[in-house]
């Protein structure tokens, strides 16, 4: 019991030492425990219950839905772009750029929240998979990412809001903007798909975007 109080006692410390006192009150920022309940029950969801509940259930259609989901997606991805570049990789060093504090950092600071909750939205990915009965997509490797990127960005957003980190972010809603451009096209119809030649740079760009952030 010692040495759970001790632990305690250390985990408590270095939180105040270490967490960015701008954002460690912001939604989702700061204590960690929300955040690990959230993706235990997403990883819980798209590989016990989900697939579960669809047992027998014919796959949901969900077309309309995917349709507006991508298209925030693209929206919200281009915003973060912008935000990111505004903010400061227009003027940041692109070999060694620290976090900016106090009030000058703000906007990157809200950036990386705001990052943070889209990563939180994209595990809709996988729901969507499973409600769809497309279980071949729910692969390890699809698992192992959409998990792993909330809790980057959770580090990030609540130790490091700003500096050179933030550039990986960009680079990921960049190629975000292009893939969910694609799925939302690719939705339209086969009337679109003569538009759609560019398929095969979205894959390399999935590839890329997978090595970045593993």
């Amino acid at each position: 019991m010692a040495g759970l109080f001790s632990f305690m006692e250390g985990y408590n410390q270095f939180m105040k030492e270490h967490a960015d006192p701008r954002t460690k009150d912001w939604f989702l920022s700061g204590q960690p425990g929300r955040l690990i309940l959230i993706l235990v029950t997403y990883f819980y969801f798209c590989t016990k219950v989900g697939p579960r509940y669809m047992k027998g259930r014919k796959p949901y259609e969900l077309k309309k839905t995917i349709q507006f989901y991508n298209f925030l997606q693209v929206v919200g991805s281009a915003y973060l772009f912008y935000e990111g570049l505004a903010a400061g990789w227009t003027e940041y060093s692109f070999t060694c750029q620290p976090v900016v504090p106090g009030e000058k950092g703000q906007r990157m600071a809200r950036g990386v929240w705001l990052y943070f909750i889209c990563k939180l939205i994209e595990l809709l990915d996988t729901v969507f998979f499973v409600l769809r009965k497309k279980f071949n997509q729910v692969s390890y490797l699809h698992l192992y990412h959409h998990t792993l990127m909330p809790v980057c960005a959770w580090i990030g957003v609540t130790f490091l809001p700003g500096g050179h980190g933030t550039l990986l972010g960009l680079i990921n809603c960049f190629i975000h903007v292009i893939m969910y451009s694609y799925y939302f096209l690719s939705s339209l119809g086969p009337q679109y798909q003569k538009y759609l030649w560019w398929k095969k740079h979205v894959t390399a760009l999935q590839m890329v975007n997978i090595k970045l952030f593993s």
